[in-house]
């Protein structure tokens, strides 16, 4: 029988948890969100963190701004937001126009508050086997959802489709630092099925649906990360779940899998910035 990864589940979990910790705190954690144009999807990711935030105690700001603001500008607002200690942690909602450069953008905000766990500091700490600020929320959430099913990495061989900054690059290091031992596939690999077919764990994050029960051996456990609308507008997932889940021993579903986890490492990054920043050292 396949178990199903409940990620939506879990996330109710953890946020009740958070809630409970952030009403016997002093001060309320803030985070502050920088949205630039109009995206559509942009939007309603940035909505629904700020939802969440705000449910369970978060101080949560949303500064936007048009399409047309310069790179210089929106800089200039992160270096104020950095100096500013009320505010706990920093989230720049990517994509960015064309004429803004992500790298600078990412690059700027200061570690201890960079929610996402993406500025060099930050990945450099975690790629050399050190402990970053705050680990990266989605494959955070990947392995916290793995953790609450008792699903044991060590010596498991882990397959990883992406290899984004987002997601598979620092999985890939999280989970080699809990002894799996992991391959990376992408657009440029030859013969994914044979590659796939190997894995204990698979792990997708490629916003296509291009993992077939063929590709899979018996028994797998698939993590599906992709989400995308089909020609006829359903939400999708990079597995093709009907006919995987009846091979897998696990399998997260899209939607209600993995998403939730992502805004549920979102809080728990945040706390986490805010205890931090917080911490009395003894004299």
């Amino acid at each position: 029988m396949t178990i199903i990864l409940d990620g939506k589940q879990l996330k109710e979990k953890i946020l009740l948890k958070l809630k409970e910790k952030i009403n016997n705190f002093e001060k309320k954690p803030s985070l502050t969100v920088i949205l630039v144009g109009d995206n559509p999807a942009s939007q309603i990711y940035v909505n629904n963190k700020r939802k969440t935030a705000e449910a369970i105690g978060i101080n949560s700001n949303i500064i936007k701004y048009p399409k047309t603001i310069s790179e210089k500008e929106l800089l200039e607002k992160i270096h104020e937001l950095n100096k500013d200690d009320r505010v706990n942690a920093i989230l720049v909602q990517l994509p960015l126009p064309e004429h803004i450069s992500k790298e600078k953008v990412i690059n700027l905000i200061n570690p201890q508050k960079d929610v996402d766990g993406f500025t060099p500091y930050n990945f450099g700490k975690l790629f050399s086997g050190e402990k970053p600020f705050v680990y990266p929320c989605t494959p955070k959430g990947i392995l916290i959802l793995l953790d609450e099913y008792n699903i044991d990495l060590d010596g498991k061989h882990v397959v990883i489709v992406g290899r984004s900054n987002i997601v598979g690059k620092p999985l890939s290091q999280m989970i080699l630092n809990r002894n799996a031992t992991v391959t990376i596939c992408h657009s440029h690999t030859k013969n994914l099925a044979e590659i796939t077919k190997t894995a204990d764990i698979l792990v997708s994050a490629v916003g296509e649906n291009i993992i077939e029960e063929k590709m899979l051996k018996s028994g797998c456990i698939v993590v599906d990360v992709g989400i995308f609308k089909d020609s006829t507008g359903r939400t999708r997932g990079d597995v093709d779940f009907e006919n995987v889940s009846k091979i897998a021993s696990y399998i997260s579903p899209v939607p209600g899998g993995v998403g939730p986890m992502t805004i549920a490492s979102l809080m728990l990054n945040t706390i986490e910035l805010f205890e931090k920043q917080n911490i009395k050292t003894p004299l």
